[in-house]
């Protein structure tokens, strides 16, 4: 496993100082740039990576990338390690007037340079061919290989429609009775399963009050500064020790709005965007459990298929049928693909379980670190904001005497 060094946010990491004879793997997302017009417009990142691994091209190697090839590289991780909780993307933003804010191309970025170091410190997807080719292959390389791609996040709308529909046909048959639902009847998976619903909920839930709080942070930064300049007129206007008491206090006001501006973007990426982000991170579990429930369903279906090509055999053989020697064939066939089913869900369950052990010391160091930046923040906010205000009391009171 390659070493790393922990990154204070959000469970990436960094190459290790360490000696260079130390197998080492760093990855750097920078230099946003904006390209095209219109609709047609798009960011693209340069990618940097250092490593003295052997199966790379050389000790440093820098690439230009945009967001659909970050999209490519998750696509084909998760087609490729069944069982692996592949990190998340930063999400597209919804709204088109914000796409190419400098705070929204600002978090992508960060975003982006997370995944693809969680990525790069992972001992299993670190191997990764596609990742190589994602560090080290040319724009026009990476174009095509894009345009290759298949998987069900590139499908289309009506595709996915269709998908929706098949789901919903299963769910009915279930209800109806004309189907029983195939999934596995244990303990800890149920257990999982509860749990990370519940991780989702009450991360979504965090995450909405987070936002509010860095709108209410904006909102009051606005309104002091707003303050600040009417009093510093009012001022102005009295042109005595009133007024240049109420001079000050319009300055302290615009101080402090700027204060609450830059604590309400610290506030946006040290703690609203790592939950968000971990919201994501219970989906791409999600997705994982998804993998494993069909794995199930298809090893069960397999040993089922299994059992009644046993009693058609026993058939042909009680009438020596002369396709005896066909279906025996079938027959081994069939064994062989479910056995593999057996080692292909075995498999996804072992690597599950790792990475649920993984996912939690993660978990737990990157909540311990937003919560503490929270707090941090907040508590240094409360004292330059309870300072300001209380810098002006003498004079304010004495005007008042």
């Amino acid at each position: 496993m390659i070493n790393t060094q922990q990154r204070s946010t959000s469970g990436s990491s960094l190459s290790p100082r360490s000696p260079s004879s130390q197998p080492y793997l760093s990855v750097s997302v920078t230099d946003p740039v904006k390209l095209g017009n219109g609709v047609q417009a798009y960011i693209s990142y340069r990618v940097i990576t250092k490593t003295n691994l052997p199966e790379y091209q050389g000790p440093e190697k820098i690439v230009i990338r945009r967001y659909s090839d970050f999209v490519w590289l998750r696509d084909r991780l998760f087609e490729k390690y069944k069982g692996i909780f592949i990190p998340p993307l930063p999400e597209k933003s919804a709204v088109e007037k914000f796409r190419f804010s400098a705070e929204f191309i600002e978090m992508r970025r960060q975003g982006l340079d997370v995944f693809v170091n969680r990525i790069a410190s992972h001992h299993d997807l670190q191997q990764s061919d596609d990742l190589r080719t994602f560090l080290q292959a040319d724009e026009e390389t990476m174009e095509r290989l894009r345009s290759y791609e298949t998987g069900i996040f590139k499908k289309k709308p009506a595709d996915l429609m269709q998908i929706f529909k098949d789901v919903q046909s299963k769910v009915s048959d279930v209800v109806l009775g004309k189907e029983k639902p195939v999934e596995e009847s244990n303990p800890e998976y149920e257990k999982l399963k509860h749990y990370i619903f519940e991780l989702e909920n009450h991360l979504s839930e965090a995450q909405k009050h987070a936002y509010r709080l860095v709108k209410r942070h904006r909102e009051l930064s606005q309104s002091l500064q707003d303050f600040g300049k009417a009093t510093r007129l009012l001022g102005a206007c009295e042109g005595n020790a009133l007024g240049k008491t109420f001079s000050e206090l319009g300055v302290k006001s615009e101080t402090l709005s700027i204060k609450l501006q830059k604590e309400s973007h610290q506030l946006l990426m040290n703690f609203e965007e790592p939950l968000k982000d971990y919201v994501r991170a219970v989906q791409s579990i999600k997705a994982a459990i998804a993998e494993r429930a069909n794995a199930f369903r298809q090893q069960c279906e397999l040993a089922e298929t299994i059992k009644l090509k046993e009693i058609n055999l026993d058939k042909l053989m009680l009438t020596r049928s002369d396709k005896v020697g066909e279906a025996e064939l079938e027959y081994k066939e069939l064994k062989a693909d479910s056995e593999e089913a057996t080692r292909r869900f075995q498999t996804i369950v072992s690597l599950m379980n790792e990475e649920m052990m993984r996912f939690q010391e993660q978990k737990t160091f990157d909540m311990g670190l937003a919560f503490h930046n929270f707090a941090k923040g907040q508590a240094r906010l409360a004292n330059s904001i309870a300072d300001a205000w209380r810098s002006l009391l003498p004079k304010l009171e004495a005007c008042s005497s």
